[in-house]
């Protein structure tokens, strides 16, 4: 019987470094944010039914979906972002479970799901236990705007639409404090994987 994780966080906590770690160790991630990607191609069902809420202001030449028109569109207006969430969550809950289940008839012991909302979309019934990878929020925010290159406004409305992860800390599992250096996380992450007795 496999193990199943729940791997979150929030913008810019360090969570898909954790991820890479994890990788590098042989175990499966199963990654939610390429899975929204994926489910939002050209020719997928939640392509046609963004299309036809948002227009096709938000295409790229090729007519693929410009994921930074949309993020302006739905940071800043909690309504889009629930009507968008109603057509790329379900699909992308989909997407996971068929990554998974293959990943159990490959005859894996251990399958990490990556999921940036885990608490938000309440989709903790999808794993067995779950790790938080935690920052402070001026770590993140300073984080945040180094890599995404943006504002501190526009930095903080993208960590205000999630829930902040002191709030996370409570409903999480294992938490990894991500703070201090890549060496120091990892042996966090080494010492839950101990614990909890996991192999790939």
């Amino acid at each position: 019987m496999a193990s199943i994780i729940g791997l979150t966080g929030g913008i810019a906590s360090g969570k898909s470094t954790v991820a890479k770690m994890l990788i590098e160790k042989g175990f499966i991630v199963v990654d939610a944010d390429l899975a929204a990607r994926k489910v939002v191609e050209k020719g997928e069902t939640a392509y046609y039914q963004i299309v036809r809420e948002f227009g096709e202001s938000i295409l790229n030449e090729d007519k693929s979906i410009n994921r930074t028109a949309l993020g302006d569109i739905i940071f800043n207006h909690n309504d889009k972002r629930l009507l968008l969430n109603s057509f790329v969550h379900p699909a992308v809950r989909a997407y996971m479970n068929k990554e998974k289940n293959a990943a159990i008839a490959d005859g894996r012991h251990t399958i990490f799901l990556d999921i940036p909302l885990l608490f938000e979309s309440k989709l903790m019934s999808m794993v067995e236990k779950t790790i938080l990878v935690f920052v402070d929020e001026d770590v993140q925010l300073e984080r945040l705007m180094l890599r995404n290159q943006l504002s501190e406004q526009d930095a903080r409305a993208r960590i205000s639409s999630q829930m902040p992860l002191r709030e996370k800390i409570l409903l999480a599992d294992a938490v990894i404090n991500n703070n201090g250096s890549l060496v120091e996380t990892e042996k966090q992450l080494n010492s839950y994987i101990h614990e909890w007795k996991l192999i790939p």
